[in-house]
């Protein structure tokens, strides 16, 4: 018996799902597909309101969590999803940061506890198909959470057995360093960031690239809804030959498939697709 054709994207944080997945979550949706975002935090080591980062005076953790929940509800209405799953952990921050050592937070939950709760998900959807990160946490991020998101997403797949493919986001090196020199060139600002040569996906590692062009206003507005957390300010202001090719595709790299599909495909469901 077939079983409807189901997405399951897995994230750490609000706002995670519009850059590198967002383009998929509204296109698939719109060719029916089903769509399900899975958010593992609440995103408490945001901002809060004026900019105040966690650890300041004034920073409070419920009401930072609480905005962002609200942000994420707006931005998977721009990106049509019509699940949202919420796994509800704590937010454990940036490696080093003071909020690694709490006993609540996402990166010292047991995986194995974690992935039950992801795995019980991928049962009752029954996704084909499963997105998360690398196990840098996303082109060598290293976000604590965004680890442990991966290690998670993978014992959960490995557990049900349900995914048919399972692909990890990529951010290409090749586009990334083309991007960051356009942006130079016409004079943005990026502050002291200067991507290094080994920064984000090896080329050769990308084996899906998803064209998402006719959705880029749709990831721009979800980006704005979460409009509480400034580092998403730059992005927004990139020239447009810039933020276009940064927006106009999507990339991934199959870490498994259990039916026939191209070495290098445009559609994370090929091989998946009635004839």
């Amino acid at each position: 018996m077939n079983r409807q054709l189901t997405l399951m994207v897995v994230h750490a944080h609000p706002d995670d799902e519009c850059l590198t997945t967002g383009g998929i979550l509204a296109r698939y949706a719109e060719e029916g597909v089903r769509t399900v975002l899975v958010t593992c935090t609440n995103g408490e080591q945001g901002d809060d309101q004026n900019g105040v980062k966690p650890g300041e005076p004034g920073h409070d953790d419920a009401a930072v969590a609480a905005k962002r929940l609200e942000e994420l509800r707006e931005s998977v209405g721009h990106l049509a999803v019509e699940h949202l799953e919420l796994l509800g952990y704590r937010d454990s921050g940036m490696e080093g940061w003071e909020a690694n050592g709490h006993p609540d937070a996402f990166a010292n939950v047991p995986v194995e506890t974690a992935a039950a709760r992801l795995a019980e998900l991928m049962e009752h959807y029954r996704p084909q198909v499963v997105v998360t990160y690398d196990e840098t946490g996303g082109g060598g991020y290293g976000h604590p959470d965004h680890v442990q998101t991966h290690r998670v997403t993978v014992a959960a797949t490995e557990r049900s057995g349900i995914p048919d493919k399972l692909y990890y986001t990529a951010i290409p090196r090749s586009a990334i360093l083309r991007m960051f020199e356009m942006m130079k060139e016409s004079g943005v600002d990026v502050g002291d960031f200067d991507p290094s040569a080994d920064f984000g996906t090896p080329d050769e590692r990308v084996t899906s690239v998803v064209d998402v062009t006719p959705y880029v206003e749709r990831k721009i507005k979800a980006l704005q809804a979460h409009e509480s957390q400034g580092d998403n300010i730059f992005l927004l202001r990139m020239p447009d030959e810039a933020r276009m090719q940064a927006f106009s595709h999507e990339a991934f790299e199959r870490v498994l498939s259990k039916v026939d599909a191209p070495g290098h495909e445009e559609d994370l469901f090929a091989g998946l697709r009635d004839s």
